[in-house]
């Protein structure tokens, strides 16, 4: 009662300071009234605004449930503008009034300052903020049958965090609550081990993600590639990609996903079986109300001290990728990329909006319960594709991210059961600048070239565009038309599609149904091949081949099939270990492209060159994103034996399906079978998961559930 009344002084000090200060905002009658008067007016201007955001402001949420986030981040402004107006009308005083863009500042300013304030006056309360999350609790507990008294688990995805990334943070003491959980320093003993873990080829969180919630990302080779078979580009972002890539994968294992017994899905590409949806991608485009992702909106956004908060953050950030971005011109700072555009509303929704909405969606998850939530927060990839993966503006992400961190770590203490927090990461980031800054073309512009099409004249201008026409014209042995290269062939060449994932280049012939040969591409495009591999920005090709499956290109010549590879790797030999398998993984997918290009790697530096406009990047092999964490409570098994790799995102989907096998209560050790490898592990070709997450077929390997005093030597 106490700190209500306070918020409700300063509230209405607030509006008599802006109506002195704003000539369209005013508290009294144009004849003048007493400072008393005007105080009074003051005071139930406030009250009526402060009764009008708690009683109307969810039901205007509710209303606008379907309105995209971005969209709804901007309204906050102009709702709460019109309930100020509301507010000053049914003044009983009748002398307030104030001019409709002037009433957009007046409600933000405001609700900005009563947030400030009442969060000022319980921060030193711990009582207060118990009671806040018990009433919370006990209001979810009301909707919710009865949770459990076994351990619930939250995945809390950092994406695009590395492993080196986050030691390296840990150590500048960026993310003081990492280090604890680590026991570094003097913070006691560790609570958590920290794993390492290696992607698939295909390292970006499509491809990990989907393994990860689904147990399957077979048929995945990169972010975004062609699909013959569909005729179509299939993108992991896009919401009918995202649903055909969850509905294949369900499909492949017969399994509905790593949360289907109670769990939640927050923030992701994938929903992973879970019944409780928040900004899910591969749902977002289905119609009905059981569907409906954004509905996680409403925890957030119906708390207008929420909604303004975060709005104003959304600004706040926007601007401060203004500033960063012309700082990094002015200064000449290399390597560089555009961050112009839409990109600061894009960066402000991804590490303002959707770390909000995703850690209250989490909070709430805890507070209701719930046995399982996956969750990603976005905000340190979007941000180090632009500004670098060790840039200063990275590391004041994760310092954001370290809070966050913090603050469901704090919820967990008020939630209806014990919660086991994981922290993982689904790949890294590799710097180095982009391939189109370093050699003045862009791939597609060297793919084009290498087939004898035409291509723009900077890209013919370049030493790279230059060398790529004269192999035309040796592999012809005819002259080719200035300006208009062709071949002079019966059947004219194909135009060919080529994407970009990171550093992983997809080259695709659309008009043959199947994946072409090298001696297809070669009869076709005879300097095609030869162009790509012996050009300094590609490290490695993999193409088809009719004599031994599959082949390594690389070059001077370089040409090694897929079965002789770990005798000599070749290429891949700076790619370091598991680069064979996983490339052989990959030759088996059935919609593997026709030309598979890795660009090149400096082992020396971790430098990778995109292919996007990205100075961060990741998708292929190569430097640090391939190597992301796995920070695991050490109640839980170990991932692995001791001296063994966790290699690959189904890898990571069955060591977290047997921790939440090892919730359900102690396990009784089988003799001859070990506590960390599944009975019937997973191959690429079908997984053993059935309908149930915690069926018999699961529960045919019991595992012991670790004795915490022993120490654990996987760090």
């Amino acid at each position: 009662m106490g700190r209500s009344t306070a918020v409700w002084a300063v509230s209405t000090v607030t509006m008599l300071v802006l109506a002195g200060l704003l000539p369209d905002f005013q508290l009294q009658s144009a004849d003048g009234d007493s400072a008393t008067r005007i105080a009074v007016t003051a005071a139930l201007g406030a009250g009526a605004f402060g009764l009008l955001s708690a009683l109307v402001w969810p039901l205007l949420v509710r209303l606008l449930l379907l309105v995209p986030a971005l969209v709804l981040g901007l309204l906050v402004f102009f709702l709460n503008g019109s309930l100020l107006l509301v507010a000053l009308r049914i003044n009983p005083s009748g002398d307030s009034e104030a001019a409709p863009e002037t009433a957009v500042i007046v409600a933000a300013v405001m609700s900005a300052v009563a947030s400030a304030t009442g969060a000022a006056l319980a921060v030193r309360d711990d009582d207060a903020y118990r009671r806040r999350l018990y009433r919370l609790a006990d209001r979810r507990r009301r909707a919710n049958p009865p949770c459990p008294a076994t351990p619930g688990t939250v995945f809390l995805q950092l994406d695009g965090v590395g492993h080196d990334v986050l030691l390296d943070a840990v150590g500048k003491g960026l993310m003081p609550t990492v280090a604890r959980l680590l026991g570094t320093g003097d913070a006691g003993p560790p609570t958590h081990r920290l794993t390492e873990w290696r992607t698939d080829w295909s390292s970006q969180t499509g491809a990990s993600q989907l393994g990860i919630l689904h147990g399957s990302n077979h048929g995945v080779p990169a972010f975004r590639w062609y699909d013959k078979r569909r005729g179509e580009i299939m993108v992991c972002n896009r919401p009918s990609s995202a649903a055909e890539l969850q509905r294949r994968a369900v499909e492949h294992t017969r399994d509905g996903g790593l949360l289907s017994a109670d769990g939640a899905s927050r923030g992701n590409l994938f929903s992973g079986g879970a019944g409780e949806l928040a900004l899910v991608l591969s749902v977002s485009a289905r119609r009905g109300r059981e569907h409906r992702s954004r509905a996680g909106y409403f925890a957030y956004f119906s708390d207008p001290a929420n909604a303004v908060r975060t709005a104003l953050s959304f600004v706040a950030e926007a601007g401060r990728e203004i500033g960063q971005s012309v700082r990094a011109r002015l200064r000449g700072q290399r390597p560089r990329v555009s961050r112009g555009g839409l990109y600061p509303l894009v960066r402000a929704f991804a590490t303002v909006v959707e770390r909000d909405v995703v850690v209250a969606a989490v909070m709430g998850d805890m507070l209701a319960g719930r046995t399982a939530v996956y969750a990603d927060l976005v905000a340190y990839d979007e941000v180090a594709h632009h500004s670098g993966p060790a840039s200063r503006d990275a590391e004041k992400v994760l310092q954001r991210l370290d809070r966050s961190l913090a603050l469901i770590e704090k919820v967990a203490e008020h939630a209806p059961r014990p919660y086991r927090i994981v922290v993982l990461s689904d790949h890294g980031q590799s710097p180095g600048e982009t391939f189109r800054a370093r050699y003045g073309l862009t791939l597609a512009d060297l793919v084009r070239a290498g087939c004898g099409l035409p291509v723009p004249r900077r890209a013919r201008r370049t030493r790279s565009g230059a060398e790529a026409r004269a192999a035309v014209r040796a592999a012809l042995r005819r002259p080719v038309e200035e300006g208009r290269e062709r071949y002079r062939t019966a059947e004219p060449p194909s135009e060919p599609i080529v994407l970009a994932s990171g550093n992983l280049g997809l080259v695709s012939f659309p008009d043959v149904p199947h994946r072409m040969t090298k001696e297809e591409i070669d009869a076709r495009h005879p300097a095609l091949l030869t162009t790509l591999a012996n050009h300094p920005g590609i490290g490695f090709l993999l193409v088809a081949g009719e004599e031994h499956g599959g082949v390594v290109l690389g070059a001077r010549g370089a040409e090694i099939p897929l079965d002789r590879l770990d005798d000599d790797p070749g290429p891949l030999a700076a790619f370091g270990p598991g680069a064979a398998d996983a490339v052989r993984r990959t030759h088996g997918f059935p919609n593997t492209p026709d030309i598979m290009v890795n660009s090149f790697h400096d082992p020396a530096d971790g430098e990778v060159l995109a292919f996007e406009e990205q100075i961060g990047s990741h998708g292929g092999l190569g430097g640090a994103q391939g190597r992301p964490f796995l920070l695991s409570p050490l109640v839980c098994s170990p991932p692995v034996d001791d001296g063994a790799e966790l290699v690959g995102a189904e890898q990571v989907h069955r060591v977290l399906r047997r921790w939440l096998r090892e919730a359900d209560g102690p396990q009784v050790p089988v003799p001859g079978v070990s506590p960390v490898t599944d009975a019937a592990p997973l191959d690429d070709s079908r997984s053993a998961l059935v309908d149930d997450p915690r069926s018999a077929a699961l529960d045919g390997a019991p595992f012991a559930v670790p004795d915490p005093t022993v120490p654990d030597k996987s760090v």
